[in-house]
């Protein structure tokens, strides 16, 4: 069948299928209400000056904001210490990343404790607080740190600044970067590193000749996802930066601490600029060029390496490093239950009385209520957006998987101030939708923003493992689009679904950077809250709130791991 016969039968099943065009419109409009349209706004409004003549205000276009801007010394120091951190931090997560996945898939590490361990670690970034490891380094590292006061009596430190930025962020992402080579690492053919072994080549000349090669534009990319996440990060530079500004504070205090709307937009265009090079970089040229480079799954397993000279060296680094992380987020309840951190280490639970003294019943009951309202509104977004893409045809169906995904590289920051330019006078400045700012639905829909690239991905992955003939054959049978993907679609990816849903709980209540641009008092989050007594230096009640955000999160994904055990794996057939 010519290609023109077959869209235009494409077109007519479309148009036959009202409920799927209706989501298809719906699909487009929420992206381009909530995504597109911020984005936009921030672009146009970054050009637009305003100038004061004679009483009168006049809007001209020009580039007035952004030379106002890199004129101040700070900004610009800014941005060379965002670029400065990514690398540093891109670097140091990549190795460490690496080294773990080397470890873990070419070692024999002997020890089912230890690979456990390893598993902990790849975990604990993705379901505790971004400041949680800022919050430990300060009660190590800090004024009255254990280890800087209390086992070398030192008064100055050197934690508040790059360095200790640099630190967490490291700790943080190395366990995304571990994950990813993992993962390449374990698809490496072992037939071509043998044959290289069997041509007398030792096993350093072999990760130097095969292993590092064909793992090269993996590596780049992990380097590039966790520069990324460093030149995005907001929380963890808030809390022990210091005075080392960098793009994400900066935009927040233009905007908080110096009310300067346009020059807080001008920053949030010149941050949005650089993050989604990096990702247009990452996504679109060295993510294929790593998935081309490999040759596909391993046909059979890899001898692990066993040489004691090898083995113990890594391992121990590795065993080492693990539990260093392990007890940096375990010390942050130790810290909600001393009197004074460095000073009175009598046990006391009086951060906790505090807490609930303070209207702390409410900052857990708003957060979690928010949080719930939005994940099951994402995690059903996020399964419709997958099944459109992967499952049928329709013009600009590319575009609206670039769109879905392209939450992933806006820092919460420039999305924060977006939506305040966006929606403070309604949209297009028209009153229309202004109603939106200042109120949970507008933090809502910023969680649900925030999450859907995660769960569009998680569902796509999903649905390319249906077999499309068990669809067809309720098509068949004369159902229509909602119908199918009700009784066949959604069940067939109910452990996605279920996984979609309490990941964006869990990214919502520990959502910060985006959400603390956008709350009003009417509201009270439990991040918001850890970031005030942090920035006070109240570390007791920030470590009490956090301790308490840990449990709520790791009860959440607790309930997920049972209902998925109670409904079983699906085992769905591979599409021919």
């Amino acid at each position: 069948m010519p290609k023109s016969q077959g869209r235009a039968l494409d077109r007519k099943k479309l148009l036959a299928d009202p409920i799927l065009v209706a989501a298809i419109i719906g699909i487009f409009l929420f992206l381009f209400l909530f995504i597109l349209y911020p984005l936009a706004i921030l672009l146009t409004d970054s050009v637009v000056v305003e100038k004061n003549i004679n009483g009168t205000t006049l809007k001209t276009i020009g580039f007035a904001n952004f030379i106002k801007i890199f004129k101040m010394t700070n900004f610009r120091h800014a941005i060379s210490n965002t670029l400065w951190l990514g690398l540093i931090s891109g670097i140091g997560s990549t190795v460490i990343g690496f080294l773990f996945a080397y470890v873990d898939s070419y070692v024999d590490v002997g020890s089912k404790i230890v690979k456990k361990l390893f598993g902990v670690v790849s975990i604990l970034p993705v379901v505790s607080p971004p400041f949680v490891l800022s919050l430990s380094a300060i009660l190590l590292f800090g004024r009255t740190g254990v280890i800087t006061r209390g086992l070398f009596n030192m008064n100055n430190t050197q934690l508040y600044g790059w360095r200790g930025i640099a630190l967490v962020q490291i700790l943080t992402f190395f366990p995304v970067c571990y994950m990813m080579l993992k993962g390449l690492l374990k698809n490496i053919d072992p037939s071509l590193e043998e044959a290289a072994r069997n041509m007398g080549a030792g096993r350093f000349k072999v990760f130097q000749t095969v292993t590092f090669p064909l793992l090269l534009p993996g590596i780049g990319n992990a380097f590039l996802v966790s520069f990324i996440e460093s030149v995005a990060d907001f929380a963890n530079p808030m809390i022990i930066g210091g005075n080392f500004d960098t793009l994400a504070t900066s935009i927040y205090l233009q905007l908080t601490g110096a009310y300067d709307k346009s020059g807080a937009t001008a920053m949030a265009v010149v941050l949005l600029v650089i993050s989604m090079g990096l990702f247009i970089l990452e996504k679109y040229w060295l993510e294929r060029k790593s998935v081309a480079t490999l040759t596909g799954k391993a046909t059979r397993g890899r001898t692990a390496i066993t040489d004691s000279s090898v083995r113990i060296p890594l391992v121990t680094i590795c065993t080492l490093l693990t539990v260093f992380v392990i007890s940096m987020y375990i010390l942050v309840p130790f810290g909600s239950l001393f009197k004074i951190w460095g000073r009175d280490y009598h046990l006391s639970l009086k951060w906790y009385e505090y807490i609930f003294k303070n209207k702390g019943y409410r900052v857990f009951t708003d957060s979690m209520l928010l949080s719930a309202i939005a994940s099951p509104i994402t995690a059903f977004l996020s399964m419709i957006i997958a099944y459109l893409v992967v499952k049928r045809k329709f013009f600009a169906k590319g575009f609206m998987e670039f769109v879905a995904m392209l939450a992933m590289a806006v820092p919460g920051t420039v999305l924060g101030v977006g939506f305040i330019r966006g929606y403070n006078s309604g949209l297009f400045h028209s009153g229309i939708l202004s109603g939106l700012y200042g109120t949970g639905a507008i933090l809502v829909i910023v969680f649900i923003v925030r999450s859907l690239p995660i769960g569009t991905r998680s569902g796509i992955a999903a649905l390319r493992q249906i077999d499309r003939s068990i669809e067809e054959a309720a098509y068949d049978m004369g159902a229509d689009s909602a119908k199918v993907f009700q009784t066949v679609t959604l069940p067939l990816i109910k452990e996605s679904f279920i996984s979609g849903l309490v990941t964006t709980f869990v990214r919502s209540i520990t959502a910060i950077s985006a959400i603390i641009l956008l709350v009003t008092p009417k509201y009270l989050l439990i991040t918001v809250r850890i970031n005030e007594h942090a920035e006070k230096g109240n570390y007791g009640i920030a470590c009490a709130y956090a301790t308490i955000l840990i449990v709520i999160t790791y009860v959440a994904i607790t309930i997920m791991n049972f209902v998925l055990g109670k409904l079983g794996t699906s085992k769905p057939t591979k599409e021919v």
